[in-house]
């Protein structure tokens, strides 16, 4: 074998040391001063009761729902069972080993609290953060899938499709999110719902779906998700016409040269490239997106921005939760951001 490669040692100039150093101290002194400020404000920090917020142990009660006595207790691995007889008749009632409240032969009446378990929940935090990455993640999707065939008929010789979309395209981009927003749930949850509650055919159909026998509407949920959707689909279309527009018309050309139609074309050859190059925008649309749905608390959906208000009502903890929030929200950003990052290198070296 021959002599080991040698490791060249990379010599950085000396301005590169530098700057690397204004940069540590300029984060000291911004850290400094964040506790200086801190030090000075008449506030009571309370750190130690935001962990309740993620991560919380809930007590579950199980209570008789008749009146009567307890007949048997029966103990196994890790369930308890408490049978108790009365004039209504015999009920079972299992839990996990808990602590026990009542004992053979006890009379109870309804309501009372026979076993007492706790058990690990997720807080309120975990939920909102949760609510907003499923929300996001759907919204996204469906935008893609919007922009994609809007960011074709924009480029179209129709011009009902080319028309249709420049509307749709300029309409969403030239208004707030947040009017948007209020145009979904208030206009056409109002609309769709109502429609929905006077047709039976429909209600029946609904029932039949989800297995209830109330009346089924549509939730907010829903309507905050298609008020993203549509809105990332405006932008997502822009990418993919700047996208398509960017790949040489000889590509084009040698597809048609070929034998193959437009369709064959746009499907095996331009879009695949074009693609590739709208890996980086998309990215960057989709962590606004996590942002912007933070909008969503307007209409009763449980984001985290809207999750943190509840508890900092409740709490009177605005500072450590408001910090924790964004953090949390810094948090989705960065690792989408390094995952994308991934799928973009693997995307361009394959």
């Amino acid at each position: 074998m021959g002599p080991s490669p040698t490791v060249r040692r990379v010599r950085r100039p000396q301005s590169y040391y530098i700057g690397a150093g204004i940069f540590f101290l300029m984060l000291a002194a911004v850290t400094g001063f964040i506790y200086y400020s801190t030090l000075k404000i008449d506030y009571v920090w309370r750190w130690y009761r935001v962990p309740q917020y993620f991560l919380y142990h809930e007590t579950i009660e199980k209570r008789a729902e008749i009146n009567g006595t307890v007949q048997r207790i029966s103990r196994e691995a890790e369930t308890i069972t408490v049978v108790v007889s009365g004039d209504d008749g015999t009920e079972s009632y299992t839990s996990p080993a808990a602590d026990i409240r009542v004992s053979e032969g006890d009379v109870i009446y309804s309501g009372d609290v026979l076993t007492i378990h706790k058990k690990w929940k997720a807080g309120i935090l975990v939920q909102g953060m949760w609510m907003t990455l499923k929300v996001s993640v759907i919204a996204i999707i469906f935008g893609i899938v919007i922009g994609l065939f809007t960011g074709l008929a924009r480029l179209s010789d129709n011009p009902a499709l080319k028309w249709s979309a420049v509307t749709y395209i300029e309409l969403i981009r030239g208004s707030p999110l947040l009017v948007q927003i209020f145009i979904w749930y208030f206009a056409f949850g109002t609309l769709f719902n109502t429609l929905i509650a006077k047709n039976e055919g429909l209600q029946n159909i609904l029932r039949g779906l989800l297995g209830s026998t109330q009346i089924v509407q549509i939730p907010p949920l829903w309507f905050g998700v298609a008020a993203l959707a549509f809105f990332t689909g405006a932008y997502v279309a822009e990418m993919v016409r700047a996208g398509i527009q960017s790949i040489h018309r000889g590509q084009t050309e040698a597809a048609r040269s070929l034998g193959m139609t437009y369709a064959q074309g746009m499907v095996h050859v331009i879009l695949p490239q074009a693609l590739r190059r709208v890996i980086p925008p998309l990215a960057g649309q989709f962590i606004s997106l996590i942002k912007d749905s933070s909008l969503l608390g307007i209409i009763a959906i449980r984001e985290l921005t809207k999750a943190t208000r509840e508890v900092v009502t409740t709490s009177f903890q605005p500072f450590e939760l408001w910090t924790i929030c964004a953090l949390l929200y810094l948090f989705l950003t960065f690792t989408l951001s390094m995952a994308l990052q991934y799928v973009e290198r693997r995307t361009i070296t394959s």
